[in-house]
């Protein structure tokens, strides 16, 4: 039996936002600067995946990141990639690159489609704490087949890249928030239910199909905010490119009907701390910034360049 007061209940619901970044690319944001501090420890959620390849072949060239944590996650095509610590290869479809940019790294992504031109994936900016902003980089490269996928007693199928689900641990471990991310489908006609710390920070992100969240039939009422919030009351479902954010609670519940759904479910502990953002660079102060910058224009940036 369900206690109902365990359930987290819906914060607000997002619609994706078409954005462009780095030397061109056509994407979705599901949240970004203008959301801070709602998804801390969490900076912004990217959704690259498109059939055009106009939109994404520019690609982001050499960059700099300081004081955060990149996830690349690839569903279709190729991102090929190299940065200041020597690394370079290619992130496939399923496979993940969890990058901890710490004191500071230089990198450049380059998505390719596949045959048919199509490019798909995700990348979620997490952020650091004061006392791990100027960490060592640390660059992990997790390949598809190093993703545990389970399939729970309901039904639903859940690939695990961080985190604990079941007694299957994902790959990825050892990061400073504690996050959670997984990878779920859950059939049609069926509930999903999985618990969740209270005080974490959780969202899930739709990317096939549609669902109810918390047994809410009417979730779009919630904040409406602007013109990325919804304002519809006639469609209870949450579908696909929109976001749910969750109020704090000891679980999620997830209920389909005639359709499946498949959904990226992330949390982790917020850091509640001070967030000093411009472009690539996440720090605490206005002073650390220009001091980041500065050190980029001086050719002082990269303390640790080994692989």
């Amino acid at each position: 039996m369900i206690l109902q007061e365990k359930n987290r209940k819906i914060r607000k619901v997002i619609r994706s936002r078409p954005t462009i970044e780095g030397a061109g690319v056509h994407l979705k944001r599901a949240f970004g600067f203008s959301e801070v501090p709602a998804f801390d420890p969490f900076l912004l959620l990217d959704d690259f995946r498109s059939s055009d390849p106009w939109y994404y072949l520019g690609g982001f060239p050499w960059h700099p990141h300081r004081g955060i944590e990149t996830i690349t996650y690839v569903l279709r095509g190729e991102v090929e990639h190299g940065d200041s610590m020597h690394n370079s290869g290619v992130i496939a479809p399923g496979d993940v690159q969890w990058m901890t940019a710490g004191s500071g790294i230089i990198h450049q992504e380059m998505p390719r489609g596949d045959s048919k031109g199509f490019m798909g994936g995700f990348q979620l900016w997490a952020n650091l704490p004061a006392s791990n902003k100027m960490m060592n980089p640390r660059y992990r490269e997790v390949k598809s087949h190093q993703i545990p996928e389970i399939t729970t007693q309901g039904g639903a199928s859940i690939r695990i890249i961080c985190g604990e689900v079941e007694g299957t641990e994902g790959p990825v471990r050892d990061i400073v928030i504690d996050p959670e991310y997984l990878d779920i489908t859950v059939p049609s006609g069926s509930q999903f239910i999985h618990p969740t710390e209270p005080g974490r920070t959780v969202f899930a992100y739709v990317i096939e199909g549609r669902a109810h969240f918390c047994h809410e039939k009417n979730p779009f009422n919630y904040e409406r905010q602007g013109a990325n919030y919804f304002d519809i009351e006639r469609d209870s479902f949450v579908s696909n490119e929109n976001l749910v954010l969750f109020d704090d609670g000891e679980q999620v519940v997830v209920s389909t009907e005639y359709d499946p759904v498949r959904f990226l479910l992330i949390s982790g502990n917020p850091i509640r701390e001070p967030v000093a953002w411009y472009g690539p660079i996440v720090m605490n102060t206005q002073e650390e910034l220009r001091i980041a910058f500065e050190e980029y224009r001086q050719g002082t940036f990269i303390k640790y360049e080994n692989a």
